[in-house]
């Protein structure tokens, strides 16, 4: 792929302009032919006695001869998409499971049943699925296929036939006790080297976050002022006839810069805003796919010390199932790595792209609408010349 800097530079046989920019060069290949489609929309408010919750429709439509229709209608609430989710990382722990939008907000944030909020939620589990769905392996997973097509008995059904609440806490706590142990003797360098870059991706991500909602809640404090700016020029205008026109004229000016300006923020908090957040979900699901890799490798690494102080066969035994165990793990690890890192690539690609060209068109309107007015009063100007020199 050409590089940006390459198409940054000033070369008379390449279009700078980011439009251009975009058309000249691919990110990705383009995807193979999909087998599956799926959208959540249509946000439904339950009220029972003892809670308030928020069901979604979840569409369904595939030509895979695993299904027994080629499209299917249900609805999911939060809890469903995150039984889903913990699912799928009991069945693949070292597979990079993609992430959930939180289940809590901060207080004082947004209402939580507030259509912005639902709207936002919608969204990031319209994608949770789609990533699902575009996973190599993660999109033939029984408890994905039950999800998407079970009705809402059968898949509570479903449900309780899996591990209850305190076998799940039971493996949670194995699994921090283990990942506190120390650091695993026998980690190949790969892995070492993954650590080291999510501990400074998520270290960056973050920043970029939290520097993207300072822009974003300065940008807002900028367009409330505009809004009030503008109408004093109207109201002044009425009081000041010999330049009302151009009092007014730059009420429309502003106006039209309030605009501009609240485009741009939605722009920021749909398309920025959303994929650094999810980043930063990505960052710690990934830590915690490398604990989980740690501790398969640190269970074979005591096996193996056990068997250096006793041989038995039957710690031979387990060791051999353990070393099969390590290698699959280390295989999916580094095959969802290469594909996680592509996508994010393009993802923040896309994404900075996105927001280099929206800040563009702000700068281009609100500049033509200046020059515009700009024009209009030189004009004007000369008018009133050329009838104060006639005799």
């Amino acid at each position: 792929d050409t590089s940006l800097a390459e198409v940054n530079s000033f070369s008379p046989s390449v279009p700078v302009s980011p439009s251009s920019m975009i058309n000249q060069y691919k990110f990705e290949d383009g995807p193979e032919l999909k087998d599956l489609f799926i959208t959540v929309d249509d946000p439904e408010s339950h009220i029972t006695a003892i809670e308030t919750f928020i069901t979604y429709r979840v569409v369904t439509k595939t030509s895979r001869g695993e299904f027994d229709s080629s499209e299917y209608e249900v609805r999911r609430r939060y809890q469903d998409f995150l039984w889903l989710k913990n699912k799928l990382e009991e069945a693949h722990p070292t597979l990079i499971i993609p992430p959930l939008p939180e289940k809590f907000i901060m207080k004082g944030m947004v209402e939580r049943f507030s259509d912005e909020f639902i709207e936002t939620r919608r969204k990031a589990l319209h994608k949770f699925l789609n990533r699902i769905a575009d996973h190599p392996t993660l999109t033939f997973n029984e408890d994905f296929k039950i999800f998407l097509t079970a009705q809402a008995w059968e898949l509570s059904s479903h449900k309780k036939q899996g591990p209850n609440l305190l076998s799940r806490m039971g493996q949670t706590v194995r699994a921090v006790a283990s990942s506190v142990r120390g650091a695993v003797k026998n980690r190949p360098g790969m892995f070492t080297e993954m650590n080291d870059y999510m501990e400074t991706f998520s270290q960056k991500i973050n920043l970029l976050d939290k520097i993207a909602h300072r822009i974003y809640k300065e940008e807002r404090g900028y367009f409330n002022e505009m809004k009030e700016y503008g109408p004093i020029h109207t109201l002044w205008s009425a009081s000041e006839e010999d330049i009302a026109d151009s009092l007014k004229g730059i009420a429309s000016c502003i106006d039209r810069c309030c605009k501009a300006t609240e485009r741009r923020m939605a722009g920021l908090s749909e398309n920025l805003l959303p994929i650094l957040h999810e980043y930063i979900l990505y960052s710690e699901i990934l830590m915690g796919v490398l604990k989980r890799r740690d501790q398969i490798q640190g269970e074979l690494d005591s096996k193996v010390d056990a068997l250096a102080n006793k041989k038995t066969d039957l710690l031979s035994e387990e060791i051999g199932k353990l070393e099969d165990k390590v290698e699959r793990a280390n295989n999916a690890l580094k095959a969802d790595w290469d594909r996680w890192k592509q996508n994010m690539q393009c993802d923040m690609r896309s994404t900075f792209t996105n927001v280099a060209e929206n800040n563009l068109h702000y700068y281009e309107e609100c500049l033509a609408t200046w020059e515009s007015f700009l024009a209009s009063q030189t004009v004007d100007l000369h008018v009133e010349e050329d009838s104060e020199e006639r005799p």
